[in-house]
């Protein structure tokens, strides 16, 4: 069921109800009880799934061309894609833009190992 935001006209507030569909008649005020509402444009999110996000994928040529290839950038993009925009750990981050400059993170992590035992 979806919700949809109103704006009375007398007490001047928005608020938000559950309709059962765009046609349904208009609820009251649910601040001061009035009649006179009007429905207004409101905001509202649309959530991939993983499978949109897998479709968009692999329908990028260049980039599942790369991942054959074995590319590191090509892997760094796929990582963003994934990730949606999500914030990411610092470490992760730094993995991710070295990736994208053509370096291997099993490299960086080999090297951090030998610093760490030295």
């Amino acid at each position: 069921m979806p919700i949809y935001e109103y704006w009375c006209e007398d007490c001047r507030r928005a608020f938000s109800s559950y309709r059962p569909g765009f046609s349904s008649s208009l609820p009251p005020c649910h601040h001061c009880s009035n009649t006179g509402v009007r429905r207004v444009f409101s905001t509202f999110s649309v959530q991939r799934t993983y499978r949109d996000t897998y479709q968009d994928i692999l329908s990028d040529r260049q980039l599942t061309q790369g991942m054959m290839r074995n590319d590191p950038r090509a892997l760094a993009e796929w990582s963003k894609k994934m990730s949606s925009g999500e914030k990411c750990a610092p470490e992760y981050e730094e993995m991710t833009e070295r990736m994208e400059r053509g370096e291997w993170p099993a490299d960086q992590i080999e090297h951090k190992r030998r610093q760490m035992v030295e």
